[in-house]
């Protein structure tokens, strides 16, 4: 299940607004406040990136556990920015959908939603999808119940039916880059079927300072990367396998040096994103690239 060859489909976990808050003395509802203005500037550089398809993770279904003050300004917050945006997004040819659970937010929200989707059906130059209210375990668990007692399904398949158990378009392609902000490494239950052959970059800019230069970098980073998923690299496919004589060769406990060939690859490729700005006070992050598992 490979991506979709035209244009990209990135989806980024928009992480640090309070911390980001926290530095200045401010508020954190002032974080998420200034999180909104850098969603409008990743939407803003994305098409002209190559993307065209963006995913943000803006609400967990595991963020119910925060305060409730905190979770009722998160939806005010929401709210407002589709009413805001309904029209920009409009006239700027993107399409904004909201993907995951429905049925736990306030009717006024949801009426936000439905009046924004369908204001932005028609547009064709980017596909935005806001992550609320959204577990990727959930929609896995969702998409296996939907199937029938031995009725088949191949990936492609299983993935329109992810696909529409979050409320997404079915023919939704597979994630290629997914970007996580304020140096937290890990996929938090986000597009976990959808980004099995994703890259993934993190960076140590925090949300709110991210812009659309942080997403050119991140871009630039990915179109260098060698994507096998599964089969040799580029330069690798004319190399002769080694002979038994060449794995016998090294006397005991000696150690025979490491080539490219002899390190297990990995479809996923992690990595940090350098050139970015880091949050205040914090040194930043080394560069890392690195893969693992098997091939």
């Amino acid at each position: 299940m490979e991506p979709a060859e035209n244009g990209l489909h990135v989806g980024l976990i928009m992480d640090g607004n309070g911390r980001w808050a926290s530095a200045r003395g401010l508020r954190r509802t002032e974080g998420h406040r200034r999180g909104a203005d850098a969603v409008r500037r990743a939407v803003e550089a994305a098409p002209g990136l190559g993307v065209t398809t963006l995913t943000l993770y803006a609400f967990s279904a595991d963020n119910w556990r925060r305060p409730a003050a905190e979770v009722s300004a998160l939806m005010g917050l929401l709210e407002s920015f589709l009413v805001r945006e309904r029209a920009g997004c409009r006239r700027r040819g993107v399409r904004l959908a909201l993907i995951g659970r429905r049925d736990r937010l306030s009717p006024a929200l949801i009426r936000a939603i439905e009046e924004t989707e369908r204001a932005t059906r028609g547009g064709a130059r980017l596909y935005l999808r806001l992550a609320v209210d959204y577990s990727a375990r959930s929609a896995i668990l969702a998409a296996a119940g939907d199937l029938g007692p031995g009725e088949p399904c191949d990936e492609r398949g299983f993935l329109r039916r992810v696909n529409r158990a979050c409320h997404s378009d079915p023919d939704t392609p597979p994630v290629d880059l997914v970007i996580r902000t304020s140096g937290e490494q890990r996929l938090s239950d986000f597009l976990l079927f959808e980004a099995a052959y994703a890259e993934l970059l993190f960076t140590d800019t925090l949300w709110p300072d991210f812009d659309g230069e942080d997403l050119r970098r991140a871009v630039e980073v990915f179109r260098r990367r060698d994507r096998r998923y599964g089969g040799l690299a580029r330069d690798e496919g004319d190399r002769a396998e080694p002979t038994r004589a060449d794995l016998r060769g090294s006397a005991p406990g000696s150690r025979r040096p490491t080539t490219r060939s002899s390190v297990p690859q990995s479809g996923v490729s992690v990595g940090r994103l350098t050139g970015v700005r880091p949050p205040a006070g914090a040194p930043a992050g080394p560069c890392r690239s690195f893969s693992r598992g098997p091939g």
